[in-house]
């Protein structure tokens, strides 16, 4: 009987000897500080692939997979530091690219800041900023139409009449809140913004998010569209300030309640959308240009808790929090001409699964 007890007693302290050993290799539960680049430096602290046990046999094959893919640049933080930078197809460091619809999520950032500020309340109706008569609508439906439903895309204007955002384009379908739609009125958050500050949408822009977090870049009018440029570097470190609750080392840049609000669904009919950013893990999602509800994953090859900017011709922010992980793409669009969520999403994570599990 003793025996026994001995060998069991073995037995268990080898099974809990070897969970500890697994604990201690897991990244997710290794207590350590979110690493933030320094402002207006462009030293960026690295970590290795062999740290954090990733598959470094993966790596080539995912850098071929990109350059063939029509990448400019590429880059894997874990916890803020590099772990993969890389530019090709003409593309270096220094070089700017647009970021397309990525770019949107700056504006949801920036409104969260003037609202946290006390200049706005996304609740409010947008006339209350920019006065009435900025749509076709009739002033009742105008009205409904809140700075929330600009975020959340869902004004209820109609979506098919092309990026012109004066009014005799936006022109009403449905009632706010009840119908979802990809739509470039989004815009009207940058001049809801700069009448509530008295301030130019760059001033502010660059006073508030810009400046503090080290970015360059800037936004050029593209005609109709407002459209932001910057290195890969710049992306970089707003996908680090979102995936740190709003928070650049020791100050707080967008409210951690209104972030969360940001990257959690938005409103009932897409349940993949947030203010500006795509969801991924939820039950089903809405595209751009279409009225149809699809089942399942927005990524199904990503990690649930992925949210992330989607910019046309496959400008990417991937933010993981469960990893620790924000992912970059810029480049030349992977295929077909695309506005936002494209084939290539789901091809990059299968092999960026083969690289980091």
């Amino acid at each position: 009987m003793k025996h026994i007890y001995f060998i069991f007693l073995c037995s268990s302290l080898l099974i809990n000897f070897s969970c500890a050993s697994d604990d201690s290799n897991d990244e997710d539960i290794v207590d350590e500080s979110i690493y933030y680049p320094p402002i207006n430096s462009d030293t960026w602290e690295t970590k290795s692939m062999a740290e954090l046990n990733w598959n470094d046999n993966a790596l080539q094959p995912l850098l071929d997979f990109l350059e063939e893919k029509n990448t400019k640049s590429f880059m894997i933080l874990h916890n803020g530091k590099i772990v993969v930078e890389e530019y090709m197809n003409g593309h270096d460091s220094n070089s700017t690219w647009y970021w397309a619809s990525a770019g949107k999520t700056l504006t949801t950032a920036t409104s969260g800041i003037a609202q946290e500020e006390g200049f706005i309340d996304i609740n409010n109706k947008v006339s209350d900023y920019v006065g009435t008569g900025w749509t076709s609508a009739a002033l009742d439906k105008e009205n409904l139409i809140t700075c929330k439903h600009l975020l959340s895309m869902s004004s209820g204007l109609d979506d098919t009449t092309g990026d012109d955002i004066s009014a005799s384009n936006l022109q009403y379908v449905a009632d706010a809140g009840t119908r979802w739609a990809y739509h470039n009125v989004y815009v009207k958050m940058q001049d809801v913004v700069a009448q509530a500050t008295n301030q130019t949408w760059d001033s502010y822009f660059n006073t508030k998010l810009r400046t503090p977090i080290g970015m360059n870049g800037g936004w050029f009018n593209l005609g109709v569209l407002n459209v932001y440029w910057s290195n890969t570097r710049s992306m970089a470190r707003f996908g680090l300030l979102t995936y740190a609750n709003g928070k650049w080392e020791d100050q707080q840049i967008v409210n951690e309640t209104y972030l969360a609000e940001a990257t959690n669904t938005s409103q009932s009919i897409n349940k993949s959308y947030g203010y500006l950013w795509w969801l991924n893990g939820k039950s089903s999602y809405h595209l751009p240009q279409s009225q149809m509800e699809f089942t399942g994953d927005l990524i199904p090859n990503a990690p649930s808790d992925m949210f992330a900017a989607l910019g046309k011709n496959d400008q990417k922010i991937y933010v993981v929090p469960s990893k620790k992980l924000v992912i970059i793409r810029m480049g030349e669009s992977a295929e077909d001409e695309n506005f936002a969520l494209s084939n290539f999403d789901n091809e990059l994570w299968e092999k960026i699964n083969t690289l980091i599990y």
